[in-house]
């Protein structure tokens, strides 16, 4: 760790006992601070008894007043600038500092950032494999169950992190030496106020790379969105050719991902044949992740395809769960935005039926009533935005859809509905808080909801 007396004898207050604030409270109490903890829900006893072995103080359900009894407010991921508290620290002068500032300086190795709409976990995921397959001592971290602050004790000689909107809010003085953005798309609308805003938070990953040094790889789409910096590495599509210059080309009537970088030449990373996951964003999940790795190693992966066959995504991300009478039924709980179930809709082979549907983020519909339109049999609506989804359906012109209250309902129909070779999609364009604590014990509901039913013959033989 670098400045270790830095925060000594000072005294935090740490915002939410999440996975990321536990992890910081500890973090700021082994910097030798007076660490205090406010939760704003009831904890649960893990999280107590995790404090309490710690010496560490502690609130839940609710914030008293004191909370400013302290030197800094440390924000655990996903505590919102609006929260009237941290209004007043800041109307106060009290210093107020997101996750990422506070513990990116006492990370041991580079810092390798990966944020975006969609694809982040994936993305990352597969950094961290295809390094780690090349020998490289690397620790995956972030926004994916290993919070930053409990990378600090792994010896690492890259730490490849997701970063969230809601962290890189925050971020003032976070420095990486490579960022990788996979796509943006409206998100988080009703966290960040705007897309706008919601796309500037994005944007200070790359404002966090080194002027001189710093690389970024991102959508050749999104160059505008994107502050500009020295190295920047595009990806996009083609049907044919020989694939963009200074670039991460795509060439689908050659089933490749070809890249061409100024010292590196032009290589091909990988055939698309190698890659087992569903869906062409998944092939750019790859592109983005193979070239990352080969522009930490400065020179093209030596096993990258035999190390994407090996690969196991993160479930919950466009995955083939059950095959039932020539029904595929495919998981992509995780997806949880428009656009997100979009690529879904567009990505994976053949008619679908769709179920949407959960607790909203302030998004309109009409984009992804069109997409129903031209790619799905069937539309299954459940929970608290089910209604609005079946509007924007109706306004759209699209009327073979039904509602109901819960997932339970909502598979058997689907199933009900399919047709030989088609696909029953969960990618509900919506979070699960509604129903269900997270995604997860969602799309696990939906696995085994689908892994429940029985055959129906007339659909003949899987």
């Amino acid at each position: 760790m670098k400045n270790l007396r830095q925060w000594e004898g000072k005294r935090a207050t740490v915002f939410g006992a999440g996975v990321s604030g536990l992890a910081l409270a500890e973090l700021a109490k082994d910097l030798g601070m007076e660490v205090f903890v406010t939760e704003q829900r009831p904890l649960e006893e893990g999280a107590r008894e995790r404090l309490r072995s710690r010496g560490i103080g502690f609130e839940e359900g609710g914030h008293t007043p004191r909370v400013f009894e302290t030197d800094l407010f440390l924000l655990g991921s996903g505590i919102a600038p609006r929260v009237p508290q941290i209004q007043q620290a800041l109307s106060q002068g009290v210093e107020v500092m997101g996750e990422l500032d506070f513990v990116s300086p006492f990370l041991r190795g580079s810092l390798l950032g990966v944020t975006g709409s969609n694809g982040k976990t994936t993305t990352t995921s597969l950094i961290g494999h295809l390094l780690r397959e090349e020998g490289v001592r690397v620790s995956v971290a972030g926004n994916i169950g290993n919070p930053l602050a409990s990378a600090v004790r792994e010896e690492a000689e890259w730490v490849v992190a997701e970063l969230s909107s809601f962290q890189l809010h925050w971020a003032r003085r976070l420095r990486c030496s490579l960022a990788v953005v996979t796509n943006l798309a409206p998100d988080h609308i009703d966290w960040h106020g705007s897309y706008e805003a919601y796309v500037d938070a994005k944007a200070n990953l790359v404002r966090a790379l080194d002027p001189t040094t710093g690389m970024a790889i991102v959508q050749r789409s999104e160059l505008p969105l994107l502050p500009p910096v020295s190295q920047t590495i595009p990806l996009s599509w083609t049907e044919d050719g020989e694939g963009e210059e200074g670039g991460v080309t795509l060439i689908r009537s050659r089933r490749e991902a070809l890249l061409s970088f100024p010292g590196l030449g032009k290589r091909r990373l990988f055939s698309f044949d190698a890659l087992s996951l569903l869906g062409d964003h998944n092939l750019e999940n790859a592109a983005m992740a193979a070239t990352a790795t080969t522009l930490v190693l400065k020179d093209a992966p030596k096993h990258v395809e035999e190390a994407l066959t090996r690969f196991v995504a993160p479930p919950h991300r466009c995955q083939l769960v059950r095959e039932l009478g020539k029904v595929r039924f495919v998981d992509d709980s995780k997806g949880t935005n428009v656009a997100a179930t979009m690529t879904a809709l567009t990505s994976l082979p053949g008619t679908k039926v769709i179920l949407l549907g959960g607790q909203g983020k302030g998004e309109s519909y009409g984009s992804l009533a069109k997409a129903v339109t031209e790619w799905a049999r069937f539309a299954v609506l459940f929970g608290e935005e089910g209604e609005r989804i079946g509007k924007a359906l109706d306004d759209a012109g699209y009327h073979r859809w039904s509602l109901v209250r819960s997932l339970n309902e909502a598979v058997p129909l689907a199933y009900d509905k399919a047709e030989a070779g088609d696909s029953v999609l969960l990618s509900p364009a919506c979070t699960s808080w509604d129903q269900y604590r997270n995604y997860k014990e969602r799309g696990d509901h939906f696995r085994d909801l689908a892994c429940s039913l029985k055959e129906r013959p007339e659909l003949g033989v899987s």
